[in-house]
């Protein structure tokens, strides 16, 4: 077997069988196939397209490139859920929690923010101390003593997507449905969780620009999920306005902290309950009415800001910042955004909302780059609001002064504000299991 013949095979649109994908596979990891080769037949996949047999094969060949977390010892269903990543896309910190304070064992793993998009191990390592490198055997302890725990990804899991996926990134593939399909659900099911629930994000923040894109990548992720044996389901949710009202590390977990204490966003705190809902239906807690009545109690009672609390002081943070959000990092320097111009706001470039907080340290632009744990922005106004000239949108946060004016400019562009008022839709736009 060559991988020059399955280039050709895949360029021609024929479908590769499991022994084909895992030579691909295998040789990639191993040095074998080079570079070169796995690009071209990663763009044969973009002009050609994947069969639902392919793609799944693809991701459990990519699953078993390397560790397969063994989740065994930790008692109870283990609920996971992933996010296509958005701009103030903060929901693991309120609804792990949330899952969790409900008896359901939530064992994370997480990433960083690289681009326009957050990542959820940055936003919680702005609170003093928190360890999200953790061992395994720290890991399931911590997941079965507080029940829940979020920590970073080990070098081992998945190595195949790790090097396909920098390959995709530099040679425009990056974009293709199966391959999004098979990396996000090769790290799911390496991770050992029984349930996995996926949050599709759509519109201008996100991968998938377009409702029609979101939904289908949902489906295929549902199926391989599903034949693989775990139990799925998916959310399509909106990310044409950011979500919530703070785009950055330290300012995101106080709108988490804000968000468990019943005072967050009404549109933040409306898909962490639907998340929340979904994730314990998973988990056969009851009906979906049930779980959603179990998941406003968990708030209003206090058990999930008590389990958040509980998580944070067991991978070495401050717990006192739970109860107390003002110690968390602030920033040294702040600008006001102001309105031009009288009118509703029409429309958010929410992309270009995430990159003017890369801008102001919140985010990187290459893997390497560290961030500034207290940068970013505070939203006034959000699509469908009326504002008054030199009314301020938004509020920018930032240890560098020299960073201010470049991302003013950025984020006043994603602005676009005008006569109408716009009819603002729905945060769940489609729902599949």
């Amino acid at each position: 077997m060559r991988a020059y013949d399955l280039i050709d095979k895949k360029k021609n649109g024929k479908s590769l069988n499991k022994e084909e994908i895992d030579f691909l596979i295998n040789g990639f990891v191993s040095g074998e196939v080079a570079d070169y080769q796995m690009a071209a037949w990663a763009m044969a996949v973009c002009f050609q397209g994947m069969s639902m047999e392919e793609i799944g094969n693809l991701t459990v060949s990519m699953a078993k490139s390397g560790e397969i977390i063994d989740l065994s010892a930790i008692e109870g269903c283990k609920v996971d859920k992933h996010s296509t990543g958005g701009v103030g896309d903060k929901t693991t910190l309120v609804i792990g929690p949330i899952v969790a304070s409900q008896g359901v064992k939530v064992a994370k793993m997480s990433g960083r923010g690289l681009g326009h998009t957050g990542g959820t191990l940055d936003k919680l390592e702005a609170i003093p101390g928190v360890r999200t490198t953790l061992s395994d055997r720290e890991f399931i302890e911590i997941v079965n003593t507080v029940g829940i725990c979020v920590a970073g990804q080990t070098k081992n899991l998945v190595p195949a997507d790790q090097k396909l996926y920098a390959l995709r990134d530099v040679t425009a593939t990056v974009d293709n449905i199966p391959l999004i399909a098979s990396s996000i659900m090769s790290k799911k099911l390496a991770s050992g969780s029984d349930a996995i629930l996926l949050d599709v994000k759509t519109g201008s923040g996100a991968f998938m620009k377009t409702r029609e894109d979101a939904k289908e990548l949902a489906e295929i992720m549902v199926e391989i999920g599903r034949k693989a044996g775990k139990k799925m389901a998916a959310l399509v949710t909106d990310m044409d306005v950011p979500l919530g009202l703070t785009i950055g590390n330290a300012l995101e977990v106080r709108e988490a902290i804000d968000t468990l204490m019943g005072r967050g966003p009404e549109d933040f705190t409306d898909v962490c309950l639907e998340l929340a809902a979904n994730m314990l239906f998973l988990a056969e807690k009851g009906s979906t009415d049930q779980c959603m009545r179990l998941a406003k109690e968990a708030v209003s009672s206090g058990k999930a800001l008590d389990t958040f609390a509980r998580m944070v002081k067991a991978q070495g943070g401050d717990e006192a910042v739970v109860r107390e959000p003002s110690l968390l990092p602030g920033a040294c320097y702040t600008m006001k955004v102001k309105a031009p111009k009288a009118g509703y706001v029409e429309h958010m470039d929410t992309q270009g909302c995430g990159l003017a907080a890369v801008l102001l340290g919140a985010g990187r632009d290459k893997k390497e780059d560290q961030v500034q744990a207290d940068a970013g922005i505070v939203l006034r106004r959000k699509t469908g609001d009326r504002v008054e000239k030199g009314e301020t949108l938004a509020v920018l946060h930032t240890s560098c002064e020299e960073r201010l004016q470049a991302a003013h400019d950025r984020l006043l562009a994603c602005y676009r504000i005008g006569p109408v008022c716009p009819p603002v839709g729905p945060h769940i736009l489609e729902y599949i299991s």
